[in-house]
């Protein structure tokens, strides 16, 4: 993919995670966290940062853009799902420092992970804002609404 062809790529991912934010928010547990104040960050393979937040509350959203960033840059170092390297950091599966990430600093929570596309791209990404599985089914509902 150009430059070009991934910023229309993540815009239309932007755009079909933006529909499923009213979906989330149906559920009292999911509304309660963020209250729809949420934010997805999405790494391409050169390292290029794609970030948006959504809602109305500029400190929630910052929040929740923070932990994005986080969850996507874990994954991007690592290239395995938040929650799961951390499982594999504490059974001793892989060195704490193989990745470059302290134990302190591992986020633990789901909602990071990679994503590829049928073309083969792969994208690192981290959403924040809902429980955790949540997070991670709305950005695999996107790729399939996108990458049809």
């Amino acid at each position: 993919m150009t430059k070009q062809e991934t910023q229309v790529f993540v815009d239309k991912m932007f755009d079909a995670i933006e529909k499923l934010i009213p979906v989330y928010m149906q559920d009292p547990i999911d509304n309660s966290i963020s209250n729809g104040n949420v934010a997805v960050v999405i790494i391409d393979e050169s390292g290029i940062v794609y970030g948006r937040m959504y809602g109305s509350n500029k400190p929630r959203m910052r929040q929740s853009y923070k932990v994005a960033w986080t969850k996507a840059s874990q994954v991007w170092l690592t290239g395995v799902k938040t929650g799961e390297y951390e499982k594999m950091v504490f059974t001793g599966v892989v060195d704490e420092n193989a990745n470059g990430i302290d134990a302190p600093d591992l986020i633990g929570w789901a909602g990071g992970q990679p994503m590829t596309t049928k073309s083969g791209v792969k994208f690192s990404v981290g959403f924040s804002g809902f429980r955790g599985f949540h997070d991670n089914e709305i950005m695999v509902k996107a790729l399939a609404e996108v990458d049809k």
